[in-house]
């Protein structure tokens, strides 16, 4: 679960389910924290572990980013874990400068439901999914992709070569925009107020009301939207087009180390969110942090598009793994008999020769061709963005750029732009939400 502003699950609510022993803490407006350091002033989103608050910081006089993890002990040990991790982050970059959240403090919680592991994280804005959702998976501009690109890679290479550290869930989900798309949703930007003391009449009951709430009010939302739609489908309204992007700032920050790992001390074999899967995390076949390029181009692709890289989806006789497998071939071209035989579950999937058992014809169309064909690409920009992205999709993930190379791609630096020129493409005086200005650094 990130920090973001509006992050989280946007189709649904945690339910009240979970706000039992060994789950949520259940938390109003105005609750304190950390003996009345942090005041609860609204929920930002959740996840399957945790919730998130925006909260005020009465020490600093700014606004943070609350995460309360659930109490039973796999989740208590969950947190541990994330904290662990974003504590070396922290420690190794006192400038805040490597487009990598940052964690500020951690405590512990008593409620009703027990003992709730807090991270306070500094306050960020939206997620890149819900910058692509805002332009209506039209894709967004190519210089806005090559600066996000820019971001992710600083974040990486800093994880990569100067901690040690695989996100292991790199997606549009987990990288947050340093601002809010809507500047009434920041804020410091919205001029809002902070609440230092819960509001009168509310209710001990009033989260669990809270959520029964929201659901009405949201199923009410759908109902309108979907007879919005109707009536524009009818011929009632002219079909909207992608939305102006001039005014957003993409600077961006690498969030969630829920999954995150040590290359030396790895605890899982099965890693990354589906769709941004490496094929050697599929095979079983060892990984490094050559998974997290793999999906950056993904995402980077999602980005520019709109659409997602690989949708795998099972058939009749063929799994979702081996038709993921089949999309990336398609898209890339046949896996090397070494790399498909490689992998403790390659026999899952391949026969001898490296050929799928299952999935006999391919389709395949070139990255190149695709962007194109389906998505009006100029031939050169789509050779030049192919050229960016293919090598971070070499099957053999020793073949793969790290961070710190990619970095130095033609395409992230079309005009030669020097370090200090995209230091500073963005205004950082544009915005203030409590974070030291970005400085991009490709090493020590």
């Amino acid at each position: 679960m990130s920090c973001s502003s509006s992050s989280g699950s946007e189709e649904d609510d945690e339910g009240i389910d979970s706000y039992r022993k060994g789950g949520y803490h259940a938390v109003r407006i105005g609750d304190q924290f950390s003996g009345g350091r942090y005041i609860a002033q609204r929920k930002l989103g959740w996840g399957q572990f945790s919730t998130v608050w925006l909260a005020y910081d009465t020490s600093a006089s700014n606004y943070v980013a609350l995460k309360i993890q659930k109490s039973a002990a796999q989740f208590a040990q969950a947190a541990l874990h994330e904290i662990e991790v974003l504590s070396a982050v922290a420690d190794g970059d006192p400038s805040n400068s490597m487009c990598v959240i940052r964690l500020i403090d951690h405590f512990k919680h008593i409620g009703p439901n027990g003992q709730h592991l807090c991270m306070v994280l500094e306050f960020l804005g939206d997620s890149l999914l819900r910058l692509i959702k805002y332009n209506r998976y039209k894709g967004i501009p190519m210089n806005k992709v090559r600066e996000i690109c820019r971001c992710a890679l600083v974040g990486l290479d800093y994880l990569h070569r100067e901690l040690g550290i695989i996100h292991a869930d790199l997606k549009p989900e987990n990288i947050l925009l340093f601002s809010t798309i809507d500047p009434t949703k920041d804020p410091v930007r919205s001029g809002l107020t902070p609440i230092l003391e819960r509001p009168e009449g509310n209710p001990n009951g009033g989260a669990t009301m809270n959520i029964i709430e929201k659901k009405l009010k949201r199923r009410a939302r759908r109902a309108v939207a979907k007879i919005s739609e109707r009536r524009a489908s009818m011929g009632g309204e002219a079909q909207k087009s992608e939305r102006k992007l001039d005014g957003i700032d993409v600077r961006c920050k690498v969030v969630d180390f829920g999954n995150a790992c040590w290359a030396d001390k790895k605890f899982a074999e099965e890693i990354q969110t589906r769709q941004y899967r490496a094929p050697e995390v599929i095979l079983q076949a060892g990984y490094s942090f050559s998974v997290d390029m793999w999906s950056l181009a993904c995402t980077a692709f999602e980005l520019a598009t709109g659409d997602m890289m690989f949708t795998p989806k099972a058939g009749q006789g063929f799994s979702e793994d081996e038709d993921h497998l089949a999309l990336m071939m398609e898209l890339l071209g046949k896996m090397p008999r070494k790399v498909a035989i490689g992998g403790a579950r390659s026999k899952d999937y391949f026969d001898r020769h490296g050929d799928l058992k299952r999935i006999r014809r391919l389709k395949f169309w070139p990255l190149d061709k695709l962007l194109v064909d389906k998505y009006n690409f100029s031939e050169n920009d789509a050779r030049e963005f192919a050229e960016f992205l293919s090598p971070l999709l070499d099957f053999s993930p020793e073949k793969r750029p790290t961070a710190q190379q990619s970095l130095q791609h033609p395409w992230l630096n079309p005009r030669n732009t020097t370090q200090n020129e995209i230091r500073n493409e963005s205004n950082p005086g544009k915005v203030n939400v409590g974070m030291s200005n970005l400085q991009i650094k490709v090493g020590k």
